[in-house]
């Protein structure tokens, strides 16, 4: 007859000890703490997506990783936890009409206002990746970007 074993005791122990921990957090993850400012108004949601690299940056929502706040006297604050090191850039759009995208007009010029990282402004085009990048290593990272039109 087939007789089943055990795990020995020490093994049993082992895993309830590791189940009372829970989760252990990436040791090589980091936080980013973002301060958006200049908003005009407190309306509407302050949107701040996190790339990863170029693709989509900064008009397509789809690759980014993106959350929304309510601007509070002017500013709202972005938190991304976990963020594994590498190098970001971040797009910050002031969301006036509720559809979660920076609006648009005539030539692709946006309509509400927005920011990118490292407060990148150029005159006739978007920014690219490059100038808006910055390095995420296993520290917190924190960053101010201000939104105008």
């Amino acid at each position: 007859m087939y007789r089943q074993s055990r795990p020995p005791r020490t093994v049993l122990a082992a895993l309830f000890v590791l189940s009372l921990v829970g989760p252990v957090p990436s040791a090589v993850a980091a936080d980013l703490i973002v301060t958006v400012s200049g908003a005009k108004t407190d309306e509407g949601e302050i949107g701040c997506a996190l790339y990863a690299s170029a693709d989509g940056f900064p008009m397509d929502p789809e690759p980014a990783t993106r959350q929304f706040h309510t601007p509070r006297a002017g500013s709202a604050e972005c938190r991304f936890e976990g963020v594994e090191p590498g190098t970001y850039a971040l797009a910050v759009s002031h969301d006036l009409n509720g559809n979660r995208r920076t609006d648009t007009g005539l030539f692709g010029i946006p309509k509400e206002a927005w920011g990118v990282s490292n407060n990148v402004r150029p005159a006739m085009r978007a920014p690219r990746f490059s100038e808006a990048a910055f390095d995420i290593g296993t520290s917190t990272v924190r960053l101010t970007v201000e939104v105008s039109r």
